[in-house]
């Protein structure tokens, strides 16, 4: 049982591609931050995948420079194997499936729950109720708005704003994958839909600002979203919403999605590993 560790995003998706893709819900995240890898949107991404007692691949993982390690699907006894190979690295946590990341955390070290998310998966999608406005692609002429609402969005969620909300917002708007709800006023609400990679895609972020919050706005970028993302295509629609958020989560299973697994992040620097 071995962890194979590299830095070459093509020598993963060689090996580790057709076993994420075999339950591409579940390891969305992890094709989606491949895929960044290779168009060069991450250099110095880390990645890992594992073979049990024969040579099939049966776990992975991806990490990106300041970010937690993202554990795709994989045994318990996987996880706590790869917390043994990456031990004497700096790690600021770990992002996974509950089960897993505790797996991970409890084999690192002293761990704190950073926050607590939830997998959905689109069964049917249902239409929200109407308001005012309309749906639209982001334009370059957004880049402005949409750069600040990413921005946001990431101060809302505690993730380093060294994540490149300005270049995410123009790669982004470039391929076509922000959709703006606006009003006769202007934007309002601004949902995401990630490419389609072996048959998925993700929507995210969402994001109203706070003073426009509660008019329904949310609801109808994200079932535009969604819309796209199947007319791209995409067999299977997911997205993440952070389980304190009990207004999110409700909206989202109004609009057709149910849930698939809970996600753990753990936080790593109130004590050493």
């Amino acid at each position: 049982m071995t962890w194979h560790l590299t830095d070459d995003v093509e020598a993963f998706r060689a090996a580790a591609h057709p076993f994420l893709a075999a339950d591409p819900a579940r390891n969305t995240v992890l094709l989606t931050l491949a895929e960044g890898a290779r168009e060069g949107h991450w250099p110095g991404a880390r990645f890992g995948w594992w073979t049990g007692s024969g040579p099939a691949v049966g776990g992975a993982y991806v990490q990106t420079p300041g970010m937690p390690p993202v554990l795709g699907t994989m045994p318990g006894g996987a996880a706590r194997e790869l917390a043994g190979a990456l031990r004497g690295e700096v790690l600021v946590g770990v992002n996974g499936a509950t089960a897993t990341a505790r797996a991970f955390g409890e084999a690192w070290g002293p761990y704190q729950v950073d926050r607590q998310e939830r997998l959905f998966r689109l069964a049917e999608l249902a239409d929200p109720a109407p308001v005012a406005g309309r749906a639209r692609l982001a334009t370059e002429a957004d880049l402005p708005v949409v750069t600040a609402w990413l921005t946001a969005f990431l101060d809302e969620v505690a993730l380093p704003p060294g994540l490149g909300a300005a270049a995410a917002a123009a790669r982004r708007t470039a391929a076509g994958q922000l959709v703006v709800w606006e009003t006769d006023e202007g934007p309002v609400s601004l949902a995401a839909a990630s490419a389609v990679l072996a048959g998925q895609s993700r929507i995210g972020p969402v994001y109203t600002p706070p003073a426009l919050r509660g008019r329904g706005f949310a609801a109808v970028a994200t079932a535009a979203a969604t819309r796209l993302a199947l007319e791209w295509g995409a067999e299977q629609v997911v997205l993440f919403t952070d389980l304190a958020n009990a207004t999110s989560n409700a909206l989202y299973q109004r609009l057709g999605y149910r849930r698939v697994q809970d996600h753990l992040v753990l936080d790593f620097t109130g004590g050493a590993g």
